[in-house]
């Protein structure tokens, strides 16, 4: 089991060596706009996932995913000679979910705000629905 911080230095070597392999050397037209947003490997260095962002719509997302795929073994060999470590970690590439969560968190606090604001027209020209003092006062409290 290798020491946590020097699985986070692997995953941060590896995250810009598969980035500028992405950028520079691979020549996939099914390739879009791809940005490495995190990796992560296993406490034995054994394996490395990969998380990516696609710009674009779904075709661009499914094309870009089938050109990492293919590109595989091309990207693990960069990551061997970049690493100096004994063992090259295998790859997973996987599409990140983050961006669309984060669209879908700003419609709901876009959407609570709305509420708010409504709820807060109202709340400025409502009036009581009872005495403007709701509380009973016994007959004696007023006589002393």
């Amino acid at each position: 089991m290798a020491d946590p911080t020097r699985a986070r230095k692997i995953a941060d070597q590896i995250k810009v060596i598969v980035a500028s392999t992405i950028e520079r050397r691979l020549k996939d037209p099914r390739l879009g706009f791809v940005t490495v947003t995190d990796v992560r490997v296993t406490g034995d260095l054994q394996h490395a996932t990969i998380f990516y962002t696609v710009y674009g719509d779904d075709k661009d997302l499914i094309g870009t995913g089938k050109a990492l795929e293919s590109a595989k073994g091309f990207i693990r060999s960069e990551v061997g000679k970049g690493l100096t470590i004994r063992l090259t970690p295998s790859l997973e590439f996987i599409a990140d979910a983050v961006p669309e969560a984060a669209a879908r968190l700003d419609g709901l606090l876009a959407q609570a705000a709305a509420d708010d604001a409504r709820v807060a027209d109202l709340a400025e020209n409502a009036e009581h629905a009872g005495d403007a003092d709701p509380y009973k006062k016994s007959e004696s409290a007023d006589d002393e």
